[in-house]
């Protein structure tokens, strides 16, 4: 399976093509807010989700059936920023289960910026 082609789908909201990586019974887990979708819940969360979408995919992993992604998702005028860390249970060549955590971008909390702790990632990896 090209986990690099599935998201391109997703973050272009394609249903069609999105539903084509899924097992029939595959289900999703958004942990973050306690969601739990079927396939076509999954679709229609993500497809009716407002606005127009980008991304790049950090990082991939594989472990056995296991594949797990990191990537930055945006809105193509750069107002929103996540970031997902994807679990894909894979079977047959297709997802069998999806588990997400996504966080919101955002600046580190007063209290650690007020301590002069850490750098930014860009800065630090640049040093």
């Amino acid at each position: 399976m090209n986990i690099k082609l599935f998201w391109e789908e997703v973050l272009k909201q394609n249903a069609g093509e999105i539903r084509k990586y899924f097992t029939a019974d595959a289900y999703i887990n958004w942990h973050c807010t306690n969601e739990h979708f079927n396939v076509e819940e999954y679709i229609k969360a993500n497809c009716e989700y407002p606005g127009e979408w980008s991304g790049v995919v950090e990082r991939i992993e594989e472990l056995g059936n296991l594949m797990i992604t990191a990537v930055n998702v945006y809105t193509t005028e750069k107002s929103l920023s996540f970031h997902v860390v994807s679990f894909f249970r894979i079977e047959n060549g297709k997802i069998a289960s999806l588990d997400e955590y996504w966080g919101d971008d955002g600046s580190a909390p007063q209290w650690r910026l007020d301590k002069h702790i850490g750098l930014p990632i860009k800065k630090a990896g640049s040093a």
